[in-house]
């Protein structure tokens, strides 16, 4: 593989000594003398790597390599767009939509029976905010309920655009004027989603999937 274009010589040093999540990196000035670069200039290069995930920094634990994900290379770039109004949240919306259509039959065959225990949990404790008094929006529940269900795919550019789109769905609050029966709805889909997967009628739930994502664009 080629690496011009990735500009960093710390990630170029993370990918030619094969550094695996979980290990512990060399002292900085150890990598700097490696590097052939000033220390100070390897710690940007490190805060750089920090902020993308790809490596976390503690007292006396020291730099560590993280498993890869995808979500803070891009969340900071869509939350600044949506900030601007360079980019519209409805056209992260639709993405999301494509992608959880396009990934459903692969993500729900792997499901677990613990994973369906989790969800009928979630929607349990769902239905106790709508249901309460006063009532609570289940905005943690909303999105524990679809990350869960795509939670055993092995494809983390996938992971991390769901994620990514979880926390601009919040930032939006999109949602926060809804009216109440918004979320009856949006539950009750999610209430027969979850029963179809039980019973494993992927298609059903597919297409209990797809008429529910109408809500958001209707309200």
């Amino acid at each position: 593989m080629q690496l011009q274009k990735l500009q960093s010589k710390f990630l170029h040093y993370l990918i030619e000594n094969n550094i695996q999540p979980g290990e512990n990196l060399p002292p900085i000035n150890n990598i700097a003398k490696e590097l052939e670069m000033s220390p100070g200039k390897v710690r940007e290069n490190l805060e750089v790597a920090r902020q993308l995930g790809f490596v976390s920094v503690k007292p006396r634990v020291g730099i560590v390599r993280q498993p890869l994900r995808f979500a803070p290379s891009i969340l900071q770039t869509m939350l600044f767009g949506l900030g601007t109004g360079e980019v519209e949240f409805s056209q992260l919306s639709q993405l999301r939509q494509i992608i959880e259509a396009g990934f459903w039959d692969e993500a729900v065959s792997q499901l677990q029976p613990e994973d369906i225990t989790k969800l009928k949990s979630i929607i349990e404790e769902a239905w106790k905010k709508l249901r309460g008094t006063p009532v609570h929006v289940p905005n943690s529940e909303h999105r524990a309920l679809h990350l869960l269900i795509f939670s055993r795919l092995q494809n983390p550019l996938v992971q991390g655009i769901l994620s990514t789109y979880w926390d601009a769905y919040d930032a939006s609050e999109l949602t926060r004027f809804a009216k109440y029966q918004y979320w009856l709805d949006v539950w009750e889909y999610h209430e027969r989603i979850v029963c179809s997967l039980e019973k494993k009628e992927f298609d059903k739930s597919k297409q209990l999937l797809i008429k529910h994502f109408a809500l958001l664009a209707s309200e």
